[in-house]
């Protein structure tokens, strides 16, 4: 529905990006919740003057999974106090017209009647069970596919997920605009990870070629960087030579490449590889992280040498 606000939330698992969900807030139904959430997602309030602590889902962990349920997320206190909201600590539950009808049903956490924060969690089937109890606020409209991704992690007996999954970038998507799912991963793949997130389906035959055959060569080259998991370093290495003869502006072939250096043990050439992609690709966190890591083992390799060196001419 058109003037509902659209926000996002781009998910990591283990570390490793795994996609983007784009929701839809009913502002027409639930006003006050909905505004909570897509602040929330912005950061524009800024720091809580309650807890000193960003209003900001931002770095915030999914930290419960209840598998044919929910996943939970949204503690911006670092669970210290179960979240705040951006109007105190907690406020009231607006109505309990919205149902949790269907996967993907965004709702209220709370721990008794009027005690909403900053948690939240989306359904992965019908809850009925939770009906008049949480308030619904918004529903999945593209990523349901990630949710299922998330869903499938395993867990401790308290529900806790084995891998951190985490909320690395959030914000509101303007009116109008793309949600940025095709091409999410910025390696040229025009086609979403997950049929249901496709805009349209078209009924052309060759359509559907065009992108078979496209999906066909992002496998051959996803199997290719999974040469690195499987420690064959040497081929990893010998893939991204020729991806990047293709594509010398190639950013997965060259943080892929990095990581080939770093099991090689050659932090120097990694280096190189982590800042030529950062300059492709300024704002993706999991490359910075790589760069920052690997400048860390070059300085502590210099401090190390230095002393030695030290200790020779003493």
């Amino acid at each position: 529905m058109e003037g509902r606000p659209k926000c996002f939330l781009d998910i990591s698992i283990g570390g490793e990006l795994e996609g983007r969900i784009v929701v839809e807030l009913y502002n027409n139904v639930v006003p006050k919740t909905a505004e909570n959430f897509r602040a929330l997602c912005t950061g524009e309030l800024g720091i809580s003057p309650i807890s000193g602590r960003p209003l900001h889902f931002k770095g915030i962990p999914f930290h419960r999974i209840v598998k044919g349920a929910l996943i939970q997320g949204g503690d911006i206190s670092g669970g210290e106090s179960g979240g705040e909201s951006i109007y105190g600590s907690t406020f009231e539950d607006e109505n309990f017209e919205l149902r949790h009808e269907r996967k993907g049903m965004l709702s209220m956490v709370n721990v008794g009647p009027n005690t909403n924060g900053s948690q939240f969690f989306i359904t992965t089937t019908q809850t009925h069970q939770y009906n008049g109890k949480h308030v619904v606020f918004g529903r999945v409209i593209k990523g349901l596919g990630v949710i299922r991704s998330i869903e499938h992690v395993d867990v401790d007996p308290d529900n806790g997920p084995l891998l951190d999954i985490v909320i690395e970038d959030c914000g509101e998507i303007p009116e109008g605009e793309d949600y940025g799912i095709i091409n999410f991963f910025k390696d040229g793949d025009t086609y979403p990870d997950w049929p249901s997130d496709l805009d349209s389906k078209s009924d052309d035959f060759t359509w559907w070629v065009t992108a078979a055959d496209c999906i066909k060569v992002f496998g051959n080259e996803r199997f290719k960087a999974c040469k690195l998991k499987m420690e064959d370093i040497e081929g990893a290495l010998w893939d991204t030579d020729f991806a990047l003869r293709d594509e010398e502006e190639n950013v997965k072939a060259h943080f892929r490449r990095g990581q080939a250096f770093i099991a090689l043990g050659d932090i120097d050439s990694a280096a190189e590889c982590y800042e030529k992609a950062l300059e492709l690709e300024p704002n993706d966190g999991g490359i910075k992280r790589e760069l920052t890591a690997t400048k860390k083992k070059i300085a502590d390799r210099h401090s190390k040498e230095k002393k030695t060196y030290t200790r020779m001419f003493m």
